[in-house]
């Protein structure tokens, strides 16, 4: 075997996804007209498959912010934050959320993914035991294995699986870290944490809970769904992205442990790696700020989530059983999935088309979310462009 024989199969992958009229996972977006549209294919489009849950990434406010950080600070740290890569303006951004969860311990990563990689690398290693919902994130899997420790998977969501786990593990459950997430962004459910604290409370253990799609949305701050169930004094560590719903990029986590102080010396993914741009800051210090007062952007993203999930309920699509800004439409064959979504990109609809092995139980899905920043006109287009393709297709009830 070559060292790039590996990539056989990948490039059988890539034949074949060259050889369809439009690729999915080479979509380009030639202009972005605003929050909720893009020029995508020559014709503007409604922008149904992003994750900018609150529509900040055109705020005037945070735009202005990230233009005076360009002009007063440049366009780079060019250092770590172990070198001088230390701006004040990151240490200001940790003790703003640290105040806006209301714990005492805050850290900035570059990315989310990275923030994933760095504290589970950081807490875990060969020795320890981690618990990990099957549908977790590609980030916390790859933490995980990179940790060296043994990784225990439970079917997704359900508690019971969580018990069990932890019931064989003995006397060693109470220092094994249990990772979920908040809401599993490909299906759009969320996890049942109140279940999940309870069997931590009953067999002990660690947890840590990835808000990556939940912050912004869930909480009567918007800090997540730990704050929805009004758990945040049962969770052990938070961590989440900034590119969702606070519509910038970079990685956090947030925690009652002063541990946390000290994986900054034991962390490589924040040791080794240039530290997130003066502007990134400001405008992300910004979007914090749109958050803890967005409740009518949060009322907006509700009232569309409803909206489509209803609709999509009557077009009998297989959906979860939840509401939220994030629905996964289930298709058994990926023809039919691919031959759906693009209908909806000719129709000016661009969502994200989910292929094995990225889509769970090795099915096919066309995942649709909705923002802050869709109107009602717009969420009404996504509607009938699912109807009028559910119907040339024969999905749903409309076969």
């Amino acid at each position: 075997m070559s060292l790039f024989s590996k990539f056989d199969a990948a490039a059988a992958l890539e034949s074949t996804l060259s050889s369809m009229p439009v690729n999915p996972t080479s979509i380009v977006i030639s202009n972005v007209v605003s929050a909720s549209e893009a020029i995508v294919n020559g014709r503007t489009t409604i922008m149904a498959g992003t994750n900018n849950y609150l529509g900040l990434t055109f705020d005037a406010d945070c735009i202005s912010a990230g233009q005076a950080a360009l002009a007063e600070t440049g366009t780079g740290t060019t250092g770590s934050r172990m070198a001088n890569g230390t701006y004040k303006e990151h240490l200001q951004l940790e003790d703003e959320l640290a105040v806006f969860f209301d714990l005492p311990h805050a850290m900035v990563f570059s990315t989310g993914y990275s923030a994933n990689l760095g504290i589970l690398t950081a807490l875990l290693d060969v020795d320890d035991s981690v618990l990990l919902d099957s549908e977790g994130h590609a980030s916390l899997y790859d933490g995980c294995r990179m940790s060296g420790a043994k990784i225990y998977r439970f079917k997704h969501n359900d508690p019971d699986g969580l018990a069990k786990r932890l019931s064989r593990l003995g006397e060693k459950a109470k220092d094994a870290l249990i990772v979920v997430e908040g809401l599993y962004s490909v299906r759009g459910d969320c996890a049942p944490l109140k279940e999940f604290v309870d069997v931590k409370a009953q067999y002990g253990g660690i947890l840590l809970v990835d808000e990556a799609h939940s912050l912004g949305l869930y909480g009567e701050n918007g800090r997540g769904l730990v704050e929805e169930y009004d758990l945040m004094n049962d969770v052990d560590f938070i961590v989440g992205t900034f590119s969702k719903s606070l519509g910038s990029i970079g990685g956090f986590c947030v925690s009652k442990h002063p541990q946390l102080k000290l994986v900054r010396y034991a962390s490589r993914p924040y040791i080794f790696t240039a530290s997130p741009s003066p502007s990134v800051i400001a405008t992300t210090r910004e979007a914090l700020k749109k958050v803890q007062q967005g409740q009518g952007l949060r009322e907006k993203v509700w009232r569309n989530a409803k909206h489509l999930y209803e609709a999509f309920v009557e077009l009998g699509l297989d959906i979860g059983p939840t509401v939220s800004p994030v629905i996964g439409v289930s298709f058994q064959d990926r023809e039919k999935a691919f031959s759906c979504w693009q209908d909806l990109l000719s129709l000016g609809i661009y969502t994200n088309l989910i292929l094995p092995p990225a889509a769970p139980d090795g099915g096919s899905l066309i995942r649709c979310s909705v923002t802050a920043a869709h109107s009602e006109t717009q969420v009404d287009s996504i509607i009938s462009a699912f109807k009028k393709v559910c119907k040339e297709r024969n999905v749903g009830r409309l076969n």
